[in-house]
């Protein structure tokens, strides 16, 4: 499936990124994660209907506060999240709404991981 952007109230959920116009690596490594090949591990995920993920954003920045993800398994899904410090709204909105969507949307059992 090709990644979908979704609206959590104050937070813009949408695909990870790095390319010329967008870069989360920087605020990935803020967050924990260092991994340089995360991103394209993400996109990957996305199009094999393995993981879905989400950068849950500052709609006027795009800065990246936290990742939501929906991992796959037949008709049912776990939940998972982080945020960088200081971000746990943003995390428990998105994480809510990616619960939403993943049960309305797509039909799945969602569950907390």
């Amino acid at each position: 499936m090709e990644p979908i952007e979704i609206n959590a109230g104050s937070w813009y959920l949408r695909a990870l990124r790095a390319d010329d116009r967008v870069d989360d690596r920087p605020a990935l490594t803020a967050g924990g994660i260092e991994d340089p090949g995360h991103v394209a591990r993400r996109t990957a995920q996305w199009a094999a209907d393995e993981h879905y993920s989400w950068a849950v954003c500052e709609p006027t920045t795009g800065e990246l506060l936290a990742e939501v993800g929906l991992t796959l398994d037949g008709d049912s899904a776990v939940l998972t999240g982080w945020a960088r410090p200081g971000h746990d709204a943003a995390l428990d909105a998105a994480l809510t709404t990616v619960a939403r969507f993943g049960e309305s949307g797509l039909g799945l059992t969602v569950s907390p991981g």
